[in-house]
């Protein structure tokens, strides 16, 4: 048998903490779980389980992230996908609330909804997902991130809304949008599955369902305008060789050569990336690349955030509808070195226009989205005649 590499010792190592941490939180819970116990389950001593997570935080973010991550598919049909905005968010609101870490499937409030056979295929995690929002609120950085990602995932679901419904524009007016109603959406969805967790059996599955069916009508002034007083993107014509990295809205790859927008930014300014969606001309691909000074909470957590909700849009919305933006967890920094950004951090404000393997412009700073998005199409002095 052949020897196992140092960095298969390592992921061996790795994945052997995960799943024994797992174990301990599903049993004991987080606050009680013990690093010196989860050391002990997965034949490790304490020194192994920090020189991989340094911290008890930290690794029941990561479990929370490879149970979404890893949760197998479903037994049956998949729901419809929705074809207008009512029956997309009810299909939304079905995958919301079957998701592997929801409260209210843990505690067992699918029962006799016609959600009980898909929960009975799944790996139990009784309860697993309940110290996440108590751990994050305790924390003013993790609350500022979490906010954060909450509003990208608002953006997810208003950008599919808009592709499945335009919103009625009226001539001269500046453009809608529906974030404010994708808004009212997560908040309905949160605030059920906070209920199921504290009050089992208070919360009717279908009854969340219908009433995000019915949010497809409410009508919300919802305006977007451009940022004033931003600086101009700078031209550049440089190298853009970017690492390989997985996106978690689609899932698989992300085609982080390809051309378009991509907007380096901390897990503090994600929402910022919004203004490339709307400053960029219709079709262009935007991708949102999120870095972080801790990436060894805050990656996981966006893992977790982003990547549960983006298999939940999937399963909601027709492919055709799938937003243009593109998300990617950079912990390492390896993107936005490529990009030629240095000491990221969760502040951090900047983007790069891509085109033939090149980059053609960028920006640092306040508005750097709408500068890099807003710039207008160069051809690249290396691109072949005819390109």
């Amino acid at each position: 048998m052949a020897r196992l590499t140092r960095a298969q010792t390592q992921e061996r190592t790795r994945a052997g903490v995960l799943a024994a941490a797992r174990d301990e939180f599903a049993e004991h819970g987080f606050r009680a779980a013990r690093i010196d116990a989860i050391a002990e389950r997965a034949g490790l001593t304490r020194g192994a389980v920090y020189s991989n997570f340094p911290g008890k935080r930290a690794l029941y973010f990561s479990v929370l992230a490879e149970l979404a991550e890893r949760a197998p598919g479903r037994t049956g049909p998949a729901p419809r996908t929705g074809r207008t905005p009512a029956d997309a968010l009810g299909a939304l609101a079905r995958a919301w609330i079957t998701r592997p870490t929801s409260a209210a499937t843990d505690a067992g409030a699918a029962d006799g909804t016609g959600f009980g056979d898909l929960e009975r295929a799944r790996p139990r995690a009784v309860g697993l997902g309940a110290d996440l929002i108590p751990e994050v609120t305790a924390d003013e950085g993790l609350r500022r991130a979490y906010r954060q990602l909450l509003e990208l995932n608002a953006l997810l679901v208003a950008l599919a809304l808009e592709a499945v419904r335009p919103p009625v524009q009226s001539p001269g007016s500046p453009p809608r949008r529906s974030v404010r109603l994708a808004k009212t959406v997560l908040t309905t969805l949160h605030g059920a599955s906070r209920t199921a967790a504290a009050a089992p059996g208070f919360v009717e599955p279908f009854d969340v369902v219908s009433a995000c069916e019915q949010l497809a009508g409410l009508q919300l002034s919802d305006w977007w305008a451009p940022p004033t007083g931003v600086g101009p993107a700078f031209r550049a014509e440089e190298p853009w060789e970017p690492p390989a990295a997985a996106e978690l809205v689609r899932g698989g790859a992300a085609p982080l050569a390809s051309d378009g927008v991509v907007a380096l930014l901390g897990m503090h300014r994600l929402s910022s990336v919004e203004e490339a969606v709307r400053a960029a001309p219709p079709g262009t691909a935007v991708t949102v690349v999120a870095v972080t000074g801790e990436p060894d909470e805050l990656v996981p957590l966006a893992r977790l955030v982003v990547g549960e909700f983006g298999r939940c849009l999937r399963e909601a919305f027709p492919r055709a509808a799938w937003p243009v933006l593109r998300v990617v967890c950079d912990g390492t920094g390896a993107v936005a070195a490529a990009a030629g950004i240095s000491g990221c951090d969760d502040t951090t404000e900047a983007a790069v226009r891509v085109g033939g393997g090149r980059i053609m412009y960028r920006a640092t700073g306040p508005g750097a989205c709408h500068s890099v998005a807003s710039a207008p199409a160069v051809r690249s002095r290396h691109a072949p005649a005819g390109g």
